[in-house]
């Protein structure tokens, strides 16, 4: 009878350190003494993201192409506390994207987190509208740039032993939608998802905090669908 009381006293205290783990009560700054890049982070989801790692733990540093707009974000998330530093990066241009690497490394020492968040999405509709410079600029933004910034900070990351890269996509790759507007519009999108409200850019950052921890060590080459319940399967 002792025996069991152990054996079950175990388990609770076992699914008691589960438990503490997953709400991030048993590792505090799980992201502490990491460097992170943020591409498109002065707004919405690129903004939340470095908000979220830099809560983490990371020493952030976010871009965006307006001066202006960085300066805002920097100032925000400084005032909170966070360790956070901003620099102008368009991602299409070689001389940004060396910029922004140079930052982190002359800053902090080297890079060990990139969160490729910028993007371009220049027509809603036909495809078979889509004119060659459209294209153009969707695969030099969303495609090479992004490549190219990888190779950028690869180099970095392996100096300190590995890294972290998460790419940013619409979940539109999976199931292309109209451009919408209007309540009646919002609440006809809301039937579809399993959990019935549109998402928020906070919804994205802590899945993206998590999988540049060491919790995620052994996930790589993933797609994870932060989607609310909408189908996303090709």
């Amino acid at each position: 009878m002792q025996k069991t009381g152990l054996v079950l006293s175990a388990c609770a205290r076992t699914w008691k350190s589960v438990r503490m783990a997953s709400s991030g009560v048993a590792r505090l700054n799980p992201l502490e003494n990491k460097v992170a890049l943020v591409t498109a982070s002065t707004d919405g989801i690129g903004l939340a993201i470095a908000q979220r790692l830099a809560q983490d733990g990371a020493r952030v540093v976010l871009s965006s192409r307006k001066q202006e707009n960085v300066d805002r974000a920097v100032a925000a998330l400084q005032g909170e506390g966070l360790s956070v530093t901003g620099t102008v990066c368009h991602v299409g241009k070689a001389e940004d994207r060396e910029r922004l690497v140079a930052t982190a490394v002359k800053l902090h020492g080297g890079v060990d987190i990139l969160i490729s968040n910028a993007a371009v999405n220049p027509v809603f509709g036909n495809i078979m509208d889509v004119t060659e410079e459209v294209w153009d600029k969707v695969l030099d933004i969303n495609v090479k740039a992004t490549a190219l910034l990888i190779k950028a900070v690869v180099p970095e990351m392996e100096k300190r032993g590995g890294g972290s890269v998460v790419i940013v996509a619409s979940i539109g790759a999976y199931s292309p939608f109209p451009l919408w507007m209007g309540k009646e519009r919002e609440e006809s999108i809301k039937e579809t998802m399993q959990i019935r409200r549109l998402g928020k850019p906070e919804d994205c950052a802590g899945i993206v905090s998590f999988l540049c921890s060491e919790d995620a060590s052994y996930i790589t080459g993933e797609t994870v669908v932060v989607g609310g319940g909408t189908p996303s399967r090709l």
